[in-house]
Parts: C-alpha cells; structure tokens; sequence
C-alpha cells in the first residue's frame, strides 16, 4: 500500500466562528457579507453568482500562532518567520491530563526534544466555547520553557487557553521561547487523536507584514 493511502490528517483547529471568545477581554470576530450572493447577481451573466465574506477580528483568535515579534520588536513577524519553522515539522506530543494547573519541567525530562513541535496536552480543550476554558487553565511553568529552550525545541504548542500563567504579568514562557525563536500555537484541540511520536505537524499562518500572531488551521499528519 502506497504512502499516499496510510498517510492520513488530523485537524488540531478550532473553528472560527461569528460572536465566538477566544481570551477574555479580547472582542469575538465579527463575520458577515460584503457582497452577498444575491447582490453579486447583477455584476454577473444569469445564473452566475459569487460570495465574498468579511471577517473583522483580533489577530489572536481561534487556534493561532505567536512569533517572536508577538512579544519583541525586533523579532521575526509573520512576514519573516520561514515556512520550515511552522510546517513539515516532527511532532511529539506531551500528555499532561492532571489537576496540577502548573507543568513544570518533568514531563519533558529525558526526552530528545530537538527540532520538534512540542504540542502538550492536557485536555483543556474539552472546555472550548465555555465560561469553564476562560479561567483557571493548565500552563507551563518558566522552568518547563527553560527545558524546551535547551532542548532547542522547533515549536511548542498548548490545547489551553494560554501556555503561561495569565496571572504573572512577566509572561515568562512566551518571553524565553519567542527570544530564542521558537513560535507559539495555543488554542489547540484534537491532540488526544494524536500518537506521542510518527507525525508530522503543520500551523502556518498569513503571511502579514507588521503582525505577530495570526490564526492557523493547525495539522498533523500521520
């Protein structure tokens, strides 16, 4: 049986969806018509017509990924970060399904972490479109984002509402991974679908200009 048959994808997005709150405080994205398929009939021959949808939105909705100018000015933007930093990448995952919120550097001891998308679960992602996922979520701890800069992990990703304590206003996991260059997905889900290791990740975004985060349809293929 050829490649092109075994080969299958998992989808490790949530959907973006009209009114929908991605982070507390952050305003849902609005989606709507800018020309709607009745409205298009009169541009086109009979029985021709065409959509054409607008989004309004915060960068950081949905499952999203941050590069280092998220937190840096002078770090790489979407516009900058290579294609190979966010897609073909050799994937392991993390199964952290626990009641400790804090996820420290145990979970990632002994493992060779290098060059991979590091994506750790820990099921939050059950909570999604809840009061329940906006308050009181898994995270790493500045130790465990010590580890993966060590490590030289490629990308690290987190199916929770943020990878670090939204409490501590240092953003301590976000700041060393993005000043060492490791991008940032959070927002995940689907990774209980996932093996540990045999896949191979994806999460690219647009390529913008001047933004730091951006929504990706996260991937895997196995």
């Amino acid at each position: 049986m050829s490649d092109a048959v075994t080969k299958r994808f998992v989808d490790l997005s949530h959907t973006v969806e009209h009114g929908m709150i991605t982070y507390p405080g952050l305003p849902a994205p609005t989606v709507s018509d800018f020309l709607s398929r009745q409205e298009s009939r009169a541009h086109y021959s009979p029985d021709t017509e065409f959509h054409i949808g607008r989004i309004e939105m915060v960068a950081n909705t949905g499952t999203y990924l941050d590069t280092p100018f998220h937190r840096y000015p002078e770090g790489r933007d979407l516009s900058e970060l290579p294609l190979e930093a966010m897609a073909d990448l050799e994937g392991v995952v993390i199964r952290v399904l626990r009641s400790e919120r804090a996820i420290g550097t145990e979970p990632f001891n002994g493992l060779d972490l290098c060059g991979k998308a590091v994506l750790v679960e820990t099921g939050w992602s059950a909570h999604w479109a809840t009061e329940r996922y906006l308050s009181g979520h898994p995270y790493l701890t500045e130790g465990a984002a010590l580890r993966l800069v060590a490590a030289r992990a490629a990308l690290v990703g987190i199916d929770s509402l943020n990878i670090d304590d939204t409490n501590d206003g240092r953003r301590p996991v976000h700041s060393l991974l993005l000043r060492a260059g490791i991008p940032i997905v959070e927002h995940m889900t689907g990774l209980s679908l996932l093996p540990a290791r045999g896949f191979r990740f994806f999460a690219v975004p647009v390529k913008v200009k001047g933004l730091g985060s951006f929504p990706v349809r996260a991937f895997a293929q196995i």
